[in-house]
């Protein structure tokens, strides 16, 4: 007869993933072996019911068909590779790490991991404010920033002028440390990356008094940004190499620049359209004078508006916008005209419009 997995958590089978993990670890702690009056067959059943309650797709096998199939060698409770391993109750806590645990423990199988060195410096993130006409025709600006820069009198080495380096003690050269971990899973090897050396499996003779053999300090950094014509507010520019400065030589972080476009007074900008008001006098209208219109590249156009022209519309030129950053063209112009009607005709201009009747 298949087991009852419910009843032996004590939950319900409409319960949460959170309500079967809080009755798993009262009732793990309840019965574990290593505890005084601890059951360890109880305990087996317990951890059983939980691997596959807590599993969705086994949990949804299980209510279906009334069994689910064992995960690897772990889906039926601690089973002989576990025996002997003792519990913790203070390392129970949450499961989040529980990457971190199987990680470890398949590393024992394939021998030592990668080691590990330093990283590069720290990616850094700045905002730097251009106009629209800048945004229009592309611009270079210099920046100054205040960072961890590579240590001159060292040259980012960490070790002081005429010293060298020597294996670390604190890892004998390996660069790594292996610790024992204990978890309710067992007992497990971790390599973590030597505190004393960062991974590379050597400490200066003499540090660097300059830098304290870190091979960077604090200092100031000019950073030349090429900024593309047609750049849209909130992009962002990224220049390889122009962060800070790595640790003992290592190669330094990226520097992300953020645009930021100041608003027009005149124009309005759409993407890679550009759209600007313009008074229009009813005379001239009437009259059907030509209108100049100048855009944000200094350019003069002359407008005639035809006769119909729904003036509620936008007047389109096209091919007069904004650059389309990282493209090819440009968008286009559009002019919005606003009608404005005179306070008082004068005898020519009651003439001509007399003259249009």
């Amino acid at each position: 007869m298949a087991k009852d997995y419910y009843q032996i958590l004590g939950v319900a089978k409409n319960a949460t993933e959170e309500e079967i993990k809080k009755a798993y670890r009262k009732l793990a702690h309840q019965h574990h072996p290593d505890r005084a009056g601890g059951n360890e067959a109880k305990f087996k059943e317990i951890n059983e019911a939980y691997q596959v309650l807590s599993d969705k797709n086994k949990r949804a096998q299980y209510d279906r068909f009334g069994t689910a199939e064992p995960m690897g060698g772990f889906g039926r409770g601690p089973g002989p590779g576990f025996g002997g391993f003792g519990f913790d109750p203070s390392q129970f806590g949450d499961l989040g790490d529980l990457g971190d645990v199987m990680e470890s423990f398949f590393e024992g199988f394939g021998g030592r991991p990668r080691r590990k060195t330093y990283e590069h410096g720290a990616d850094l993130e700045v905002q730097e404010q251009i106009s629209l006409e800048e945004a229009y025709r592309g611009v270079v600006k210099s920046l100054r920033l205040r960072m961890r820069v590579s240590c001159e009198t060292c040259k980012g080495k960490g070790a002081a002028p005429g010293s060298g380096f020597e294996k670390c003690s604190t890892c004998a050269g390996q660069g790594e440390i292996r610790t024992e971990r204990r978890t309710f899973f067992g007992s497990f090897s971790q390599v973590k990356l030597c505190d004393a050396c960062h991974g590379t499996g050597e400490v200066p003779q003499k540090a660097c008094a300059a830098c304290r053999g870190s091979g960077r300090r604090d200092g100031d950094r000019e950073v030349r940004v090429e900024i593309l014509p047609g750049i849209e507010d909130g992009q962002l520019i990224q220049i390889r190499g122009a962060g800070e400065a790595g640790e003992r030589g290592t190669s330094s972080g990226d520097l992300y620049v953020r645009i930021r476009v100041k608003a027009h007074p005149g124009f309005e900008r759409r993407g890679a359209d550009l759209i600007v008001s313009r008074e229009l006098n009813v005379i001239d209208l009437l009259l059907g004078k030509k209108i100049d219109v100048q855009t944000l590249g200094g350019r003069v156009i002359s407008v005639e508006i035809p006769a119909g022209f729904n003036l509620k519309e936008l007047w389109r030129i096209p091919g007069e916008g904004m650059p389309r950053f990282n493209a090819f063209g440009r968008g286009d112009f559009f002019v919005n005209f606003i009608v404005k009607a005179p306070k008082k005709l004068d005898g020519k201009a009651r003439k001509a419009l007399e003259e249009q009747e």
